[in-house]
């Protein structure tokens, strides 16, 4: 057997320079490159390689380990999981800083690869600068963490074990079932050991994504429960576009003409205008498509894992006999709310069970004009709110209409946390697929800078816009720098509405007269922070970093900022003060979110009680 004598590290790098995926005849190079911040525990290991034997691996430098991790999250959802990048660190903080991201790749379902250094295996210098002591068991440390947030996790202690580790790392990267964060952990001694590493583990590799076709028992199955429903309403989720299957999906509901709504990440699975597009839904969802929930008899989930936003805390679907089929390539979430489980990739589910149909001459129960009556009722409701105008100035909806009518239709929009996700999942107009970028599956703020350079590295012919409240740009912001390095342009529309305005709103409407969420000096009176608002000049931050920066109060201002980013060629943040609560909210929805049984508030009280009354009316599913 011919070897050939390299570090762990370097071995490393040389298989990721060969993984390439194959879909529908398609082939892929899997990895990009590596994101990293370098420190003692990776430097002089995982560095020396970057910096000698990268191969044609691209090395791009993070300003913070959470950031550059959220970047590459979004770099795979923006290649529809195709192509990914490693993200390297040293150990202890910098290992630790990446834990939140690397739970917010799982959660949606998104494949990234982390590299966390750690501790020294041989213990010689121990315990190292940065190293966590657990008394109790030595085997611990830092990269422990990411146990529960990776979909495999393993520490490589010498370096021939990167012969195993290393193949079941990129079998959970390539698997659609079953990826998410796969966490490598890599003592900084053991990747600068040598090994004679056998020559077939560089050997270029190629993983087929074959697309897997449903059951045909499990389609008669969905087939029967079918036959007897009339009002079924499908639930689009971000599967319908991993999977590619938009027309699939417009062919199916056409066939029968089935209303769809859309989640979070399933939003632009059709275009805005489409006939049998009702919009969001769930808590944030349209009216057209939750009072259709209301009534729907059968719910047929396609590619969705069915999350209380999307269930409004399962009260959307409220007809007595409501059942369920889901479409899913995961059986995890195809099992869910005891549906019947089509257990498959979307594409092949979809033409399948549409064919099953056809022969049977399914037909619904639904009026000649029953869905495009909602759908025009609730399209007359988001050119309403485009066009609120309010005393004290600029509207959220209103800013969001001008952005809406101004971007180009193959413009790419990311957001993840605050009031703007609801707003845009509700009111924002697709007309094409990926263009919709929503982090909302952990919600996590500070992915929106992050995830917008990573949607521009995926995709640098398209414009790029992060839509981001000044609570997310405040938590996290570093990538614009790296945006800057780069030469990836993103635009970043920075709402400022003086606070964590979503959670003062939901604080608000619970019986709290408000705590803790404004941006406010500290009051001499109150004791409490409820003084004057804290003026920010985010537009001179921006400029301070070395982007482009404007800002617009009006309507009218925001539209030339808009036009005038258009033609910048770096990045460039355009400040948007927005009034306080006038973001949109309700719509047949409900959120379960616990308020105290016991309290000195009446409010309270009352909140409570109100809460304990639509618990009791959900039906347990």
């Amino acid at each position: 057997m011919s070897t050939i004598r390299l570090t762990m590290a370097q071995a490393l790098l040389r298989f990721l320079d060969k993984q390439y995926i194959s879909q529908d005849g398609e082939e892929t190079k899997l990895f990009k490159g590596v994101m990293g911040i370098f420190g003692h525990g990776n430097v002089t290991g995982l560095g020396e390689a970057l910096e000698r034997s990268a191969g044609d691996l691209v090395y791009i430098q993070g300003k913070n380990e959470q950031g550059m991790v959220h970047a590459a999250a979004a770099y795979a959802k923006q290649m529809n999981r195709k192509q990914i990048f490693a993200c390297t660190s040293s150990i202890g903080p910098g290992a630790l800083n990446m834990v939140t991201a690397a739970a917010t790749a799982t959660v949606n379902r998104i494949p990234v690869l982390l590299l966390p250094g750690d501790n020294f295996a041989t213990r010689q210098p121990d315990p190292v600068l940065q190293q966590l002591e657990v008394q109790g068991d030595y085997t611990v440390s830092a990269t422990d963490a990411f146990k529960t947030v990776s979909k495999y996790w393993d520490r490589i202690v010498r370096p021939e074990q990167l012969l195993t580790a290393a193949v079941q790392a990129v079998r959970v990267l390539t698997d659609p079932a079953e990826t998410g964060a796969v966490t490598l952990a890599l003592p900084q001694d053991v990747q600068a050991e040598a090994y004679d590493y056998p020559l077939s583990f560089f050997e270029k590799k190629v993983h087929f994504i074959d697309r897997r076709p449903p059951a045909s028992d499990s389609l008669n199955r969905a087939l029967e429960l079918m036959k007897g429903k009339k009002r079924p309403l499908i639930v689009a989720g971000g599967g319908v576009l991993y999977a590619s299957a938009t027309k699939e999906l417009a062919a199916f509901a056409e066939a029968f003409g089935i209303p769809v709504a859309e989640t979070q990440a399933g939003k632009s699975s059709l275009p805005w205008n489409h006939p049998l597009n009702v919009g969001a839904i769930g808590v944030t969802g349209a009216l057209a498509a939750n009072l259709l929930a209301k009534d729907a008899d059968l719910i047929i989930g396609v590619g969705t894992r069915y999350s209380d936003f999307t269930t409004a805390s399962k009260s959307a679907f409220a007809h007595p006999e409501v059942q369920f089929i889901n479409i899913n390539i995961n059986g995890f979430d195809s099992a869910k709310l005891g549906g019947a489980s089509v257990t498959g990739d979307a594409r092949e589910s979809l033409k399948a069970l549409q064919e099953k149909l056809a022969a049977a001459h399914y037909e619904n129960g639904y009026g000649s004009s029953e869905i495009a009556d909602l759908k025009k009722r609730w399209d007359g409701e988001v050119d309403r709110l485009y066009a609120a105008q309010h005393e004290d100035g600029l509207s959220q909806t209103r800013a969001l209409g001008v952005i809406n009518e101004t971007l180009d239709a193959s413009s790419v929009i990311v957001c993840a946390a605050g009031s703007l996700p609801g707003d845009l999942h509700r009111l924002w107009r697709t007309l094409e697929p990926k263009t919709y970028h929503m982090e909302y599956g952990f919600s996590c703020m500070g992915y929106e800078i992050a995830g917008a350079f990573g949607a521009a590295l995926a995709e640098p012919e398209r414009e790029v816009y992060a839509v981001v409240g000044d609570g997310s740009y405040l938590m996290m912001h570093s990538e614009l720098v790296t945006s800057l390095q780069e030469g990836r342009k993103i635009t970043i529309l920075l709402f400022d509405n003086h606070g964590f305005q979503c959670i003062h709103n939901l604080q608000r409407g619970h019986g709290s007269d408000g705590f803790g969420n404004e941006f406010r000096y500290r009051s001499e009176t109150t004791g409490r922070l409820t003084g004057n608002v804290m003026p920010i000049d985010f537009a001179a931050h921006a400029r301070a970093l070395g982007a482009k920066a404007y800002k617009a109060n009006t309507a009218e201002e925001l539209q030339v900022a808009l036009l005038q980013a258009k033609e910048e060629t770096i990045t460039t943040l355009i400040e948007i003060p927005v009034v306080a609560g006038t973001n949109t909210d309700g719509y047949e929805s409900w959120w379960n979110v616990g308020v105290p049984e016991v309290s000195v508030s009446d409010k309270v009280l009352a909140a409570h009680q109100e809460m304990k009354s639509r618990i009791q009316a959900v039906k347990l599913i």
